[in-house]
């Protein structure tokens, strides 16, 4: 016979779909994690206190706590995965490897990972551990899968600027199973990609320290003029992703969970959020539209909320993404002032309001003029009431007609919503089924199986009596091996066989029932059989090889210095400087035909970049690049590294790649590459590490450079300084226009445009590793590299002579420094590669 199930919230029908999605929570916390397993989500993501994850300022939990948590989320049928998604530096990798032990051990059910050396140590360390390639991975087509699916990923966590026709590309070109954020924050640059607290104060977003330095306000400067953008002020704060409309079409388009963002949000934000996003997936995988009512959406806004937009999902629409009005937490529209008389503010409503509602009135932020408070008295009924405050809560005074009013909390939402998860029953439980056979003459046995995969089988001690009263019946199975109310399983269904009237005693089925609870529990908490392979770190350790270790011959050679030029007229002024290695990184794709010619006229070796991200439908810049002839690529991502790979051209790993251990730079030489440029993530002491981890010639290292701060897909020319929408309708104003970003202590950061249209701007101070130099080249480093940016004439040529100086021995890496600090305007700064900075420091 079939029950019906009481499962909260709207059932668990998605769980008999195969093809039903995951729906993946955040847990920042264990109250977080009650929130999201009784409000319908099928797995949760945590971090640990020990470090290796992107969201460092998450209470986060222990290795320790590990084993009592796993039994809790698979006695519930949830899936546990720890995120260990940040770059690991070099003395870091034998806590690493303690911790993916411990992490197999506790019965984790896969790992969250961005550095490429970490994938292999797991792999060693933990063969059969799930990995699952954390969105900072920055993997944003089939051919970056591809390439990262060689080291044994099984999942990708896809890039957010990926659009849902993107998406449905890279499924037909891929077998892995994908995943995609749904809800949530939106970093502005690439996640991976963004350097922008590391360059202005030592903390890395690749770290888990971002600074968040996107949702600051910025001005716009426009060849040398300021832009009036009236109230457009925060131009890099992008609305949250609310892709609730959009599940069918992810779900049609390949993707097989579905994750919200939020580690560092409260408990209640991932109830609510998780509530909705359960009700969406079952109503799409039962052929039910996906429907939210006003009333859905406004819960959704005040557990969080910045502004909702469907993100990158439809395709780039700049405008949208960022109305760069506010980057604050805001909830949902109230209304606005009408005046001020007395104690009380007169307003005009588009919402409810009541007593104890939390509200905030429009200011600027940054000139302190935002405030707000709870909701002391309403008067009034309809759409126009007055309200009143507690003392000192709002200065009246400094309210006016039009201001504009938000509603940023419902105490009676956040009551509801602490309900759902903080009683003693379970909320949402467990469907069992009991398939029962009882015959006379032979043992009662039942056997049982539940949706989070535990199983259970008994039998009676006795065979079982003919009845002389009272025969078995199907309603008192039910009812008694239905009494599950104390645990976490309700009865789904039950199947029985009765032959020949047995008569079973109801303490007997009691006891059976009591050992069925015994067993499912014990199933659901049993841990994975799982290898774990010892001295993983030592048997990954690079193996000298003769040709790499002879330090003596390498510093006998001389140091090679290669200029990377983003113009034509800087390439022709580099070479005219006897400068014999080059690198371009044009704007404009159609320019590297001359740049190669030139190279070739002058005798210069010239390697051509490639962009740092490529989508679908992409391929081709690569194909344009290689029918230009140069002698190597600089490759940005791991499509170019593949791509290179297969035409056979050599190739050089820029920073892009975050090779910031020797795990990683031993892998990217395995795959080919001539030379790998470490991460800017790398201070010096950490620099220094890795050098003397891998031989010397495997590196080459950036001495001079403006930091790429925020690579992102979104385009600030096409925002502010075009009608147009996108790429295909801007007008392309990047390619006649100079601008730069003032910040709030004033320095002018450029902007630019790559040949994909993706911005970067730059840090405007550049930074300078001169007093590094000297302790590299003792330890045989010979290639090194500067970086120009807007550089020209003499500068640029003072610029090349004091760094080939350096590397001659012909001048102190302090006498550099200071020249070029005194020579540039804003001055330079040590940077990442400063002997100890203050990781506090920012803006």
């Amino acid at each position: 016979m079939n029950l019906p199930t009481h499962a909260a919230p709207e059932g668990d029908t998605h769980r008999r779909h195969p093809a039903a999605p995951e729906l993946l929570a955040p847990a920042g916390d264990r109250q977080c994690i009650r929130a999201a397993v009784e409000n319908g989500a099928d797995a949760v993501y945590f971090g640990l206190e020990c470090g290796f994850n992107a969201r460092a300022r998450a209470t986060n939990l222990h290795l320790d706590d590990l084993p009592e948590v796993m039994e809790l989320l698979h006695s519930r049928g949830v899936k546990g995965y720890a995120t260990l998604n940040t770059l690991v530096f070099p003395s870091e990798l034998p806590a690493m490897e303690a911790a993916v032990v411990q992490l197999t051990e506790a019965g984790i059910d896969a790992v969250l990972v961005q550095d490429l050396g970490v994938v292999r140590l797991i792999r060693a360390a933990s063969p059969d551990l799930p990995i699952h390639a954390s969105t900072q991975m920055t993997l944003t087509s089939a051919e970056c899968i591809l390439a990262a699916e060689q080291l044994g990923i099984d999942r990708v966590v896809l890039a957010r600027e990926l659009s849902v026709r993107e998406i449905r590309k890279i499924h037909s070109q891929t077998k892995i199973e994908l995943e995609a954020f749904v809800h949530g924050a939106l970093c502005v640059a690439y996640s991976g990609q963004c350097l922008t607290s590391e360059s202005l104060g030592g903390r890395s977003a690749n770290r888990g320290q971002c600074a968040q330095a996107c949702r600051l306000p910025y001005d716009l400067i426009c060849d040398g003029q300021d832009v009036n953008l009236d109230q457009v002020k925060y131009l890099l704060s992008p609305q949250d992703l609310a892709a609730y409309a959009l599940v069918p079409e992810l779900i049609e388009a390949g993707i097989r969970c579905l994750k919200i963002e939020g580690r560092l949000k409260t408990p209640e934000y991932v109830a609510n959020i998780t509530r909705h996003y359960r009700r969406a997936i079952d109503a799409a995988m039962g052929g039910r539209s996906v429907e939210f009512t006003p009333q859905d959406v406004t819960e959704m806004e005040l557990s969080f909320s910045r502004g909702f937009s469907p993100g990158w999902l439809n395709g780039c629409d700049h405008k949208m993404l960022v109305p760069g009005l506010s980057s604050a937490k805001r909830g949902v529209r109230l209304g606005k002032v009408v005046s001020v008389r007395g104690p009380r503010v007169r307003v005009t409503l588009l919402d409810e309001v009541l007593p104890g509602d939390g509200v905030v009135f429009a200011g600027d932020r940054e000139l302190g003029q935002e405030q707000g408070g709870r909701v002391y008295e309403v008067f009034g009924a309809g759409r126009e009431v007055e309200l009143t405050f507690g003392r000192d809560a709002v200065v009246l005074s400094q309210l006016h007609p039009g201001q504009e009013i938000w509603k940023t909390d419902d105490p009676r939402l956040t009551a509801r919503l602490r309900k759902s998860y903080s009683g003693v029953k379970p909320q949402r439980r467990v469907p069992v089924e009991f398939e029962v056979r009882a015959v006379v003459d032979q043992p009662l046995r039942i056997v049982g199986r539940a949706a989070n995969g535990a199983s259970c089988a008994v039998e009676s001690a006795e065979p079982l009596a003919a009845a002389t009263r009272h025969p078995l019946t199907d309603e008192v199975l039910e009812k008694q091996l239905g009494r599950l109310g104390a645990t976490v399983y309700e009865l789904k269904q039950i199947s029985t066989e009765i032959v020949g009237q047995p008569m079973v005693p109801l303490s007997v089925l009691g006891g059976l029932r009591r050992e069925l609870i015994v067993q499912l529990t014990e199933s659901a908490q049993a841990r994975p059989a799982r290898r774990i392979q010892a001295d993983a770190l030592d048997r990954l350790r690079i193996a000298p090889r003769p040709a790499d270790s002879d330090r003596e011959s390498r510093q006998l050679a001389p140091p090679q210095l290669r200029v990377l030029c983003r113009s034509l007229g800087q390439l022709d002024e580099v070479i005219g400087n006897d400068v014999d290695r080059v690198m371009v990184d044009f704007q404009d794709i159609r320019e590297y035909r001359g740049a190669v010619t030139r190279a070739r006229q002058a005798g210069v070796e010239i390697y051509l970049a490639t962009p740092r991200i490529q989508k679908p439908d992409e391929i081709g810049i690569f194909r344009v690049l290689a029918k230009r002839g140069a002698d190597g690529f600089l490759v940005r991502n791991l499509a170019g590294l593949r791509f290179c790979q297969d035409q056979q051209i050599p190739f050089v790993c820029d920073f892009s790649l975050n090779a910031a251990n020797p795990l990683t730079i031993d892998y990217l030489q395995q795959c080919g590459a001539q030379r790998v440029t470490v991460s800017y993530d790398l201070n010096r002491e950490q620099l220094m590490e890795v050098v003397a981890a891998v031989p010397a010639s495997w590196l080459e290292v950036v001495i001079h450079q403006h930091m790429p701060m925020f690579h992102m897909e979104h385009c600030v020319f096409c925002a502010v300084l075009s009608p147009g929408t996108n790429k295909t309708n801007c007008g392309r104003p990047c390619d006649v226009h100079a601008v730069e970003m003032r910040d709030r202590i004033g320095m002018e950061h450029p902007l630019t445009a790559d040949v994909g249209c993706r911005n970067t701007l730059f840090n405007a101070v550049p930074q300078s590793a001169a007093e590094a130099v000297p302790a590299l080249l003792a330890r045989g480093l010979r290639d090194f590299r500067i970086e120009l940016l807007r550089d020209a004439g003499g500068e640029l040529r003072d610029l090349i002579r004091v760094y080939r100086a350096l590397l001659d021995g012909r001048i102190a890496g302090k006498q550099v420094w200071q020249r070029l600090n005194a020579a540039n305007r804003v001055g330079v700064t040590r940077g990442t590669l400063e002997e100890r900075r203050n990781p506090l420091a920012i803006l």
